[in-house]
C-alpha cells in the first residue's frame, strides 16, 4: 500500500487526531493509524473512524472549548 497523496510507504503508527468545531477544539490522542514513512500522512480504517466519530460526537455535547481525550480500546455506541 502506497500514499495517496505523495505515494510514499505506508507503516502502521499512532497518531493524535485534532477536530475543529466551532469554538470546540478535540484532541484524540494515540489514535492507531496507518502512516506515511514518507509525508507523514495518517490514514484510519474503518473501525477506527466509527470510534472516532463516536468520540467526537460524545465530546461535542460534552465541552464548550477544548477536550483532550486517549483513544479507548472500547467505544460504548
Amino acid at each position: 500500500m502506497h500514499c495517496f497523496y505523495c505515494k510514499g510507504d505506508m507503516k502502521a503508527g499512532v497518531t493524535n487526531h485534532v477536530v475543529n468545531i466551532s469554538s470546540c477544539v478535540i484532541v484524540v490522542k494515540h489514535v492507531p493509524c496507518t502512516e506515511c514513512t514518507q509525508c507523514g500522512t495518517a490514514y484510519y480504517d474503518d473501525d477506527v473512524m466509527g470510534k472516532l466519530e463516536i468520540i467526537v460526537s460524545d465530546m461535542r455535547k460534552a465541552v464548550t472549548e477544548i477536550a483532550i481525550i486517549s483513544y479507548p480500546d472500547k467505544v460504548v455506541a
